[in-house]
């Protein structure tokens, strides 16, 4: 999860080489039918807290089962023949799969951000290309930037996707499925905008996360303005004199140790 500042750099050249990815593997690669989700469900049923924190403790331990789903991403590359439903739910279970193997590899650790300390030529942790998907190569911020939100244009993948922090909106205890898909996403996205760690809102004022300042033009897209959005979700709504400020980002790991 790249800040704006230097996503202006490298969101062209991130999403051109994602979305080439994507072109030269519908060209060369065979057609492979959706993968299930199953294995990735268990996962987090039983690692991952109501509350979104999670054991990684227990995920290293069944490091054998996470990389067995990794291994099934690996193998079916999504198709444009898949229904989107199940082309996006497969890169959002992706991305925070593989933001899983990253904290695991590297487990204990203190923060994401700390991973990429010691390799070179690497912006961030999300410039990593560790992500081996039917011969294609992709780092984090490939999905995120070039393939989900370039592809899906729907601001609630920003409550869907998770990296590891504290205040990054709360992995999901299951998978996301495309039979369910967006009940799934608006009750992740009702779910963040309500979550007093992460955003406090009030006919007043509302300190929100600042997700929705980095994204914001992916909020203002879906629903004319920041404060539109939130307003769509928020429990209680953010009056039009309404003052809106943004919180600190918390990038300690959100382990549930």
């Amino acid at each position: 999860m790249l800040k704006p500042g230097l996503m202006s750099v490298i969101l062209f050249m991130a999403g051109t080489l994602a979305l080439s990815c994507n072109s030269n593997a519908s060209k060369v690669l065979s057609p492979q039918p959706p993968v299930s989700h199953e294995i990735w469900d268990g996962l987090l049923q039983k690692y991952v807290r109501p509350d979104g924190f999670v054991d990684y403790k227990g995920f290293v331990l069944d490091s054998a089962q996470l990389n067995s789903y990794l291994a099934l991403l690996s193998s079916a590359h999504p198709q444009k023949s898949w229904p989107k439903a199940e082309q996006m739910a497969y890169w959002i279970n992706a991305y925070n799969a593989f933001t899983v193997k990253l904290i695991v590899d590297h487990y204990p650790v203190e923060s994401i951000k700390d991973i990429k300390r010691g390799i070179p030529f690497v912006n961030s942790v999300w410039d990593i290309k560790f992500i081996e998907i039917q011969g294609q190569t992709y780092d984090l911020n490939n999905i995120e930037h070039g393939i989900l939100r370039k592809e899906f244009n729907d601001a609630r993948i920003h409550a869907a996707i998770n990296c590891a922090s504290y205040s990054c909106p709360p992995l999901r205890n299951e998978a996301y499925w495309a039979g369910k898909l967006d009940s799934q996403l608006d009750d992740a996205m009702r779910h963040f905008v309500n979550d007093p760690l992460r955003n406090q809102v009030s006919a007043d004022k509302a300190e929100i996360s600042q997700i929705f300042s980095w994204f914001s033009g992916d909020f203002k897209r879906d629903a004319g303005s920041v404060r539109d959005y939130i307003n769509r979700y928020a429990e209680e709504k953010l009056r039009p004199e309404g003052k809106i400020s943004y919180l600190d980002y918390n990038w300690s790991l959100n382990d549930a140790r």
